[in-house]
């Protein structure tokens, strides 16, 4: 009895709207069939739209990538350049302290060192000339000098 109210209830509304449904209308309107080419085609704009994501999210990366390259790069001239700096400091300083004068200056002052006369000087035999009246000299010298134990000689 209550599938005839049911039909009952549904006949009269359909018959007001004119429409006459069969049994057949009634249970193709419950099962749809899938349309393959519709499916097809929602997969491809998927696939579509995952390789667009894809592809503007490489081009972010890449452009944060090439925004943190650039502040490394910076970074490292700003050291260079420091470092060029201080380089070129120790150059001056090693060229002030490995002056002559300075050394010499800082030997009579700091150390208590003196110039030494021309009767501490000894030449080596090397160093001397084949003549005959120097190679005498350098015999007369050598033998008034006492030599002295640890102590190089001073080639003028």
């Amino acid at each position: 009895m209550s599938a005839e109210k049911t039909v009952r209830h549904t006949v009269p509304f359909q018959l007001s709207l004119g429409l006459r449904a069969t049994a057949d209308q009634q249970v193709a309107r419950f099962h749809r069939e899938t349309d393959r080419r519709r499916l097809r085609a929602m997969a491809a704009s998927v696939v579509g739209a995952g390789l667009l994501v894809a592809l503007v999210l490489g081009v972010v990366g890449l452009k944060v990538q090439q925004v943190r390259l650039s502040y490394r790069l910076d970074a490292l001239r700003t050291t260079r350049t420091e470092l060029e700096e201080a380089n070129r400091r120790l150059s001056v300083e090693r060229a002030s302290l490995s002056s002559l004068g300075r050394i010499e200056d800082e030997a009579r002052t700091r150390l208590g060192m003196v110039a030494a006369s021309q009767q501490q000087v000894q030449l080596a035999r090397e160093f001397a000339g084949p003549s005959t009246t120097s190679a005498a000299r350098l015999g007369e010298r050598t033998a008034q000098a006492p030599p002295a134990a640890g102590v190089q000689e001073r080639v003028r």
